[in-house]
């Protein structure tokens, strides 16, 4: 084991970490994304991410503490999910790149290559031999070592079906076994292999998803329930071991989404998890390598915290998750794989103000062995600490924020940068790692990030609360956190400043507009400031989802539009503005930064400019993020910081 805990920190090239972490250390990349072992326990397969942008795949050989191959894509193609097809072959997703702060996109291709590098193949997609269609991995087939099964579609082609295909992992070719009468990507397998539950957009109407189910795979497929837009769904997961009762995610009967079991023979819903506050997630217990049972159910609010279900069969497994939780309390523990024979696993384990470790856990001793620090320079100890925090709209309802404080500071009368999401319904902010808060807290000023009514995690009700109220009811949610924390007396109201990336530089600048008084400055990072632009710019219109995305949750009201746009209502603005964008941004072009900038420039008003050439929507390369933290930290002590200008 320490040959190959040494093996991997050759991959890492650091020093020793200083007193105080350094606006370069915050940039780095971190060393590894991803840690899977092989089903025999002979290989890792790890994903790093370098300076560039790029991520590598690196293989190592456990026993001989050899990098045996590496792999990496050109362009904007990109390496997603890695999983072991079999004790071999690794199987790749690949992505498109469109920026940091958005989730890479999948392009529908899967590529195959041997843990040695060889017999690299696309299996998948169109620049495949064989099958040119898009799809997904829906059951890697444990027994059975040279196919896996998948699923491929046409989504945005109308009256086109889903195809379930046995795909030959070493030559790309696939047989078609079923189909569904859906356009769908997502299929869930019983415990057999076949696949009887699909999800998809009904065939005449975008704006409904469907849920089909069939009882073998000799049946035909009905329809189980449709969901408009604004419905509660029951998300399927997966079969429960009598291959009937289907585990899922539901918010059919709760407000918040919870854990619950299906039956599609009788249509009776059962929830065996459920919070009052915020949407719970499942924990899994693993067999052979496999997700196995639902054993317990995690959740994010106060605190990051979990219980156990008291009865399931995978007690040891439970016993084995609930010691370690007892070792790394209030972190998140992921299990990111296992051994066939279930001895070995991979731990990745953080928290807010712990950085992702990596563990080896030996299920059989119950031994814990680190491995590694994902990012290896930035210690615990040096970090600025994140809390969770609550408190009242105007007009009543619950805000939950997370709130970063400096390490060096008493909490009283402090700057504060208010840095809300982007999104914004869906996101939310997490008890979790964030290197803008923790590089804003470290050099003295609070940070807080509201969770605003219309984030996601928190029930249907409240993120549908945000609808049509992008700039009005969601930015005084942003205010009124603020207004608390002077209240508590730990921000100095005179010393209050903005910054958000995406619908969070928008929040930022509309914060300005509709509180002139409060915000002493403001900072849009790649920035929606004219939402008419929304629906004639970027990549969000050219899809029919899209544009549905956007009727939904800004309508099409030109005048409703004007008057929630930013750009609009200039003349109301006292803050300097601090304008950062990507020239390649393709979920919010460019224009929006160009036509803000003309317009305060015909107002004289004063305003900072930083645009990179080749960063997309949120920056990769280190150096780029140094010189923006550079540049709006000096713009922030200019005017709220400790020796601010008078203005």
């Amino acid at each position: 084991m320490r040959l190959l805990i040494a093996a991997l920190f050759m991959l890492c090239q650091f020093g020793v970490a200083a007193q105080t972490l350094t606006l370069e250390d915050y940039a780095r990349q971190a060393q590894f994304l991803e840690i899977k072992i092989s089903p025999t326990g002979k290989y890792l397969a790890a994903t790093t991410r370098s300076d560039e942008g790029n991520i590598y795949l690196q293989v190592i050989d456990i026993k001989t503490n050899k990098i045996l191959s590496v792999r990496h894509f050109t362009g904007k193609d990109s390496i997603g999910a890695i999983n072991w097809a079999n004790a071999e072959r690794i199987l790749i997703n690949l992505v498109r790149d469109i920026g940091s702060l958005e989730t890479p996109v999948p392009t529908g291709e899967i590529f195959a290559v041997n843990a040695d590098g060889s017999n690299p193949r696309m299996l998948t997609g169109y620049r495949a031999d064989n099958d040119k269609d898009p799809a997904v991995v829906i059951n890697y087939l444990p027994a059975e070592d040279n196919f896996v099964l998948i699923v491929s579609a046409t989504p945005n082609r109308v009256g086109s079906f889903s195809l379930i295909k046995r795909l030959n992992i070493d030559n790309g070719r696939t047989r078609q076994i079923a189909r569904a009468p859906m356009r769908s990507s997502d299929m869930i397998t019983d415990g057999n292999g076949v696949a009887r539950i699909a999800v998809g957009v009904d065939q005449n109407n975008d704006n409904e998803m469907v849920m089909m189910y069939r009882k073998d795979e000799r049946s035909e497929w009905q329809t189980l329930r449709r969901y408009g837009q604004r419905d509660g769904s029951f998300i399927p997961l997966r079969f429960m071991a009598d291959n009937v009762r289907i585990l899922g995610l539901s918010d059919t009967q709760t407000d918040t989404q919870a854990i619950s079991i299906f039956n599609p023979e009788t249509g009776q819903e059962e929830i065996i998890a459920h919070h009052p506050k915020v949407d719970v997630a499942p924990i899994y217990s693993v067999r052979n390598g496999l997700v196995n049972e639902v054993i317990g159910a995690a959740y994010d609010y106060d605190i990051y915290d979990e219980v156990f279900f008291a009865d399931v069969q995978s007690q040891e497994f439970s016993t084995h998750l609930q010691g370690l939780r007892a070792v790394f309390p209030g972190r998140r523990i992921g299990i990111t794989s296992g051994t066939r024979d279930n001895s070995l696993a991979i731990l990745s384990v953080r928290s807010a103000n712990h950085p992702v470790e990596f563990y080896i856990y030996d299920l059989k001793n119950k031994q814990l062995s680190y491995l590694l620090n994902a990012s290896p320079w930035l210690k615990a100890e040096q970090l600025a600490q994140t809390q969770a925090i609550f408190y009242k709209s105007r007009d009543g309802l619950d805000i939950h924020a997370i709130l970063t404080l400096p390490n060096n500071k008493e909490a009283k009368n402090l700057p504060l940068i208010m840095l809300p999401h982007g999104g914004p319904h869906g996101p939310r902010d997490y008890l979790d790692y964030d290197s803008d808060a923790k590089v804003l807290a470290q050099h003295g000023y609070a940070v807080l990030q509201p969770n605003f009514r219309g984030s996601g995690g928190f029930g249907r009700s409240f993120l549908q609360a945000g609808y049509l109220n992008w700039g009005t009811t969601m930015i005084d949610d942003m205010t009124d956190g603020v207004l608390h924390l002077v209240k508590q007396g730990i921000v100095d109201q005179s010393r209050v400043c903005a910054y958000g990336g995406s619908y969070g530089g928008y929040a930022a600048l509309m914060s300005a507009v509709r509180e002139p008084d409060l915000y002493k400055c403001t900072v849009g990072f790649v920035g929606v400031f004219d939402l008419n632009l929304m629906y004639t710019d970027g990549d969000i219109p050219q899809r029919k989802s899209g544009i549905n995305y956007l009727e939904m949750a800004i309508g099409h009201d030109k005048e409703r539009l004007d008057a929630q746009s930013p750009i609009k209502h200039l003349d109301k603005l006292k803050a300097p503005v601090f304008i950062i964008h990507g020239k390649e941004d393709q979920r919010v072009p460019i224009i929006h930064a160009e036509r803000l900038r003309a317009e305060l420039e015909k107002r004289n008003h004063p305003f900072e400019w930083l645009v990179k050439e080749k960063e997309g929507h949120g920056f990769y390369k280190p150096e780029n993020n140094v010189e923006r933290w550079q540049k709006m930290l000096a713009f922030f002590d200019k005017y709220i910081g400790d020796g601010r200008a008078a203005n």
